[in-house]
């Protein structure tokens, strides 16, 4: 883990057995300066390491509270050029001294060299800290295109800089919980034009050099923008209570987003990554201290797609009508006040701890789906409520009941479930809803009862026709949720993770592909069509095996070429979420998107998350309805 409120961020000294963080008092008094270029050499290591020094510089960043314990100088009248001797910034750690300093002082330091974890820096406790009165010139920014190895980041490090070129939020996880994100730096070589940090498997084939090579560029081109401080928000009560640095109910940090530097910004390195430091601790979004600006993606609705037919795929994110408190031995996730937010384990809910939870989470559910504009959505992660001893429709009857209810008509319908199910469902199923004045079901949806889904959900088929057409509008979608990444078994076998980026259970997912191969050509007798929509989350990125069993069968990903992409993971973008079409439909494709109002934004707009930080967050939008994008393909079907 990154950060902690208490963490201390110490020195290394010669007495190898003293504990991190404490203090090395001076052995004698130290009469002469040293310069910091000096102590930080151009290696990766100071060569002066356990040395007592004393330096003469400006403050460039200070930070009272939010746990660094210290505070960055450089220089005086550095910035302008790296010196050849090293760089000229540098870290000081002083827990009991931190709150004597304000960025723009000239100050000298007496205390220890040492390197943590690669971090050069001076202890020093309070007394070995004056403020002087004599005045010093200005550090001025360096402005430098950041280099991509560690060696040339080692020449400015702990410097006040300027970051140069485009930068694009790469990943806005850690927002949440530890107030950092990620930045790509520039745009990729390997994939011309790809500005986020693009997941390699969903490029080229798992293993292969260029997915290699991708993920080698995608490491050097990230940078991490921090918040000042190592409070972790999901820990201590106390760190809850203060606000969440960068983000706002009205103002979002979007993967994808050009950021701006609008302030310098110090070169930090720590938890074993390259950081930029704002000056100060960023609290809350309006907060001086932010270095950045961050455009604001619109995203009131997706991307027009054209036809005269729309189809999507939606992960409802364990949309789930029986609360845990409905159940008994539900565990559960709390806010900061300790009030149950969602069912963590125990029970067979998955989705929100009571009734007040799950409106939040059908409100953000509900306002996607009416902005949606599809015609037919194929849902995954919807309750399967037969497990509950329910109708097998309850949860979805809601669903529908709620959408109508919000659009002010009866326009949306559900695809029933048919009359033989499977013994053996996941608590958890597909479902498929409809507008009833474009689109008409032809004959009983199907559900795929077969061996290859036992540790998935099992695919559903259903017929449609658009309204005012005959059978050459005729066309049969498929909704599938394959086996997930997750749950590694690490025995072995064809489903152990290898390594090579495609996860767990790819042998499973490979099976399971084949068998919906059959099960779609089985059904295109039956139903009467060729035009065949294979719909829903893959759990299989764009290149791998999976995805390609598909396309060998003639299948067409429709959403392979949109500039955006449907999930986000480990910092990296990619499509999980797929429509991919028989050859027949593919030729009717008038449009495809996925619509960025989920993976890309911060978890901390989730119902899942309410009421976790002082600053709330929630409101009863779009965005975060899930943690899957819809993808979106538009057909025209005539007559």
């Amino acid at each position: 883990m990154k950060k902690s409120a208490t963490a201390a961020f110490a020195t290394v000294t010669l007495a190898a057995a003293m504990a991190v963080g404490t203090m090395v008092p001076a052995t004698a008094a130290v009469t002469e300066t040293t310069p910091i270029e000096k102590i930080q050499g151009t290696g990766a290591a100071s060569g002066m390491v356990g040395q007592q020094v004393s330096v003469r510089a400006v403050v460039t960043g200070a930070y009272a509270e939010g746990g660094i314990r210290g505070f960055y100088i450089q220089s005086a009248g550095s910035g302008s050029e790296i010196s050849p001797e090293g760089s000229s910034g540098i870290f000081v750690y002083s827990p009991s001294g931190v709150g004597k300093v304000a960025v723009g002082d000239h100050v000298e330091v007496t205390g220890t060299v040492g390197e943590y974890f690669r971090l050069t820096q001076v202890s020093a406790s309070a007394s070995g800290i004056e403020v002087l009165s004599e005045p010093a010139d200005a550090v001025k920014p360096l402005a430098i295109d950041i280099p991509s190895s560690d060696a040339d980041r080692e020449r400015f490090e702990s410097m006040l800089i300027d970051p140069q070129g485009q930068w694009t939020v790469a990943d806005n996880y850690s927002l949440n919980q530890f107030g950092e994100m990620t930045l790509a730096e520039g745009t990729s070589e390997i994939l011309p034009g790809e500005r986020t940090l693009r997941q390699a498997t969903d490029a080229f084939a798992p293993g292969s050099a260029q997915a290699q090579a991708l993920e080698a560029e995608n490491e050097r081109r990230a940078v991490v923008l921090d918040d000042g401080a190592t409070l972790n928000f999901l820990g201590a009560r106390a760190n809850k209570s203060v606000p969440l640095p960068y983000l706002s109910a009205g103002h979002r940090v979007s993967v994808g987003a050009q950021a701006t530097f609008t302030s310098p910004v110090i070169m930090d390195y720590r938890y074993d990554l390259w950081r930029m430091q704002p000056q100060g601790q960023v609290i809350g979004a309006e907060d001086a201290d932010i270095p950045a600006s961050f455009a604001q993606a619109p995203a009131e609705a997706p991307a027009e797609v054209g036809g005269n037919v729309t189809v999507g795929s939606f992960n409802v994110l364990n949309y789930f009508t029986t609360t845990g408190d409905q159940l008994s031995g539900c565990t559960y996730y709390t806010d900061r006040e300790g009030q149950p937010v969602t069912v963590r384990g125990g029970c067979d809910a998955r989705g929100a701890a009571n009734g007040q939870s799950l409106e939040r989470q059908q409100a953000k559910i509900v306002s996607a789906l009416n902005k949606f504009d599809a015609d037919v959505v194929v849902l995954e992660e919807i309750e399967n409520s037969a497990r509950f001893g329910l109708e097998r429709d309850e949860a979805l009857a809601t669903l529908v009941h709620a959408l109508n209810r919000a659009a002010g008509k009866q326009q949306w319908k559900f695809v029933p479930s048919p009359a033989a199910v499977p013994e053996d469902e996941d608590v958890i199923r597909t479902a498929m809803i409809y507008k009833n004045n474009a689109v008409k079901p032809i004959d009983e949806s199907v559900i795929l009862d077969d061996a290859a889904f036992d540790n998935a959900r099992d695919p559903l088929a259903q017929a449609f026709q658009r309204v005012g057409g005959n059978v050459q509008s005729r066309f049969l979608i498929l909704a599938n949720h394959f086996k997930s990444k997750g749950s590694d078994p690490k025995d072995g076998s064809d489903n152990a993770d290898k390594g090579d980026g495609a996860g767990a259970w790819n042998a499973a997912r490979v099976e399971q592909a084949e068998a919906l191969v059959d099960f779609a050509e089985g059904l295109k007798k039956e139903r009467n069509t060729n035009k065949v929509l294979l719909a829903g989350d893959f759990n299989a990125y764009s290149a791998e095996e999976p995805i390609q069993v598909l396309a060998e069968a003639g299948y067409v990903d429709l959403g392979a070429g949109a500039d955006t992409r449907s999930y986000l993971f480990g910092g990296r973008t990619g499509s999980l979420d797929h429509i991919l079409g028989s050859r027949e439909v593919a030729q009717q494709v008038t449009g495809e998107t996925i619509w960025n109002i989920n993976a890309t934004e911060s978890v901390a707009y989730e119902y899942s998350r309410y009421n976790y930080n002082v600053a709330q967050l929630f409101s009863p939008d779009q965005f975060r309805s899930s943690d899957h994008d819809p993808v979106l393909v538009g057909l025209q079907l005539d007559k």
